[in-house]
């Protein structure tokens, strides 16, 4: 009995040092890839060119094909064992001449406000158009008004972001319907026109853009559809109760032209295991015309390139074959996401893993994932190893657009959760630029993906 307890105890000892000393591995690697990203990254270098000498990278844009191929060509310069570009078509809009927009209180008595067209949009008759306008706090109101009293009339939507929610996407979330389908919706009233209050907690003079989807409404049926600043859509509606008969003019010049070529550009490490085990990490290359994209979602982009630059500067060989995929089209048609997935599928590749940066450029606090329960308690286990960098959310839930065609009953996908607090007083609008990026937030953004990816390819996936 005695010689039992020895050798048990021996056991859970060997067990127990085995695991200590595997967990100061982990943790002696993680604390390389941060020291590495902080002193001798080149996210913020990268941001800064793509930023700053490509710009606005808009689907079927000059610019977006400029960032195809600085993408491709800096993939080259790692040195990775594949980089290669996959063909996608996608859609082709353009902003045409800057919009413009007044509130007419009587006739000659104009206000000048922002407003920006949304993606997609058709454009307004020539010279604009100019009706009386009724407010509504969402799509659920025009039923309640009737066409009685839309018909004619161009809609304000003007349901704010709830600002209580800390969670920002969450309240980005509760309104966004209406700038996606309240023009679809309001036609089919009567509505001449659409402005919806910008997807912006702070109250600024940005109009905030987006796409939007007019459903399965004939080009007859279109109307014209714009975002209007957070302080435009206060003033309206305050001139609004002061004044029911006002009337809003708005002028937009876009136009929908035919699908174009673009692509995926993507690299891999090939692993020294299981190659044929895919793990991959990516943002979307393409932005809105507004801005120049730095935080949406450029600062994805160079975070994920990033991940397999720091893998070899730090000398690790992946056991999993590693890409990165910089996806075009997430922001108005999600083509190169769905691009991707049919490709893999038809080649049967098998992916276990995928990683999103598409939130910002800022600290970053954890992940969320969508994966079962057996991979969400491994991830847990590595929580300790992220404390040191103030890293502790980790939740179920959602990860990201481009990676969510891949999903399946296996597969983990992530997306990285930075601080949300200040995504939306940029996200999609003209101040969406370089300067609006704190270098040491998105080096640990990078730092913070490599490690996950680190320990998904050390302990694969359950």
């Amino acid at each position: 009995m005695k010689n039992i307890t020895v050798i048990i105890f021996v056991i859970f000892s060997w067990q127990s040092f085995s695991q200590n000393s595997t967990a100061k591995e982990d943790s002696i690697m993680l604390k390389k890839i941060y020291n590495t990203a902080l002193l001798n990254g080149k996210s913020y270098q990268w941001l800064d060119y793509l930023s700053n000498q490509i710009g606005a990278r808009l689907s079927g844009s000059i610019n977006a094909q400029k960032a195809v191929e600085w993408g491709e060509t800096e993939l080259k310069e790692l040195g990775l064992d594949k980089v290669w570009l996959q063909s996608v078509m996608v859609p082709k809009w353009t902003r045409g001449v800057t919009e413009f927009a007044y509130i007419e209180t009587s006739p000659g008595t104009t206000t000048n406000v922002p407003i920006c067209a949304l993606g997609g949009s058709v454009p307004t008759p020539i010279g604009g158009i100019k009706n009386p306008i009724v407010e509504v706090q969402g799509i659920e109101d025009l039923r309640k008004l009737g066409t009685s009293e839309i018909e004619g009339k161009i809609v304000f939507f003007n349901r704010p972001m709830q600002a209580d929610l800390i969670n920002t996407f969450e309240a980005y979330g509760g309104c966004v319907d209406q700038r996606y389908s309240g023009a679809a919706e309001a036609a089919k009233f009567g509505a001449v026109g659409v402005i919806v209050r910008s997807m912006n907690l702070r109250l600024d003079d940005f109009p905030h853009t987006g796409t939007m989807s007019y459903g399965d409404l004939t080009d007859l049926e279109k109307i014209p559809a714009a975002a209007i600043s957070t302080n435009g859509a206060d003033l309206l509606s305050s001139m609004l109760k002061l004044n029911p008969k006002i009337k809003f003019h708005m002028n937009m010049n876009c136009r929908t032209w035919k699908d174009v070529e673009s692509f995926n550009v993507i690299g891999e490490i090939t692993g020294s295991e299981f190659p044929n085990e895919y793990m991959i990490v990516g943002g979307h290359l393409d932005s809105w015309d507004l801005g120049d994209g730095s935080h949406d979602d450029g600062a994805g982009v160079v975070q994920s390139m990033e991940v397999l630059r720091l893998f070899k500067e730090v000398g690790y060989k992946p056991k999993r074959s590693i890409r990165v995929v910089l996806f075009m089209n997430e922001e108005n048609g999600l083509r190169g996401g769905k691009k991707y997935a049919k490709v893999a599928k038809s080649k049967k590749e098998n992916h276990v893993f995928a990683l999103e940066s598409d939130a910002g450029g800022f600290t970053p606090r954890g992940f969320s994932f969508d994966c079962n329960d057996t991979n969400f308690k491994q991830v847990l286990s590595w929580k300790s190893l992220f404390e040191p960098y103030l890293i502790h959310y980790f939740v179920k839930g959602g990860s990201g657009a481009d990676i969510g065609p891949l999903k399946n009953e296996k597969i983990v996908l992530a997306g990285l959760r930075p601080d949300s607090q200040r995504y939306f007083d940029y996200h999609h609008a003209k101040n969406d630029t370089f300067d609006a990026i704190n270098k040491r937030e998105l080096e640990l953004g990078a730092a913070t993906m490599t490690s996950l990816v680190y320990l998904f390819d050390t302990y694969g996936v359950k």
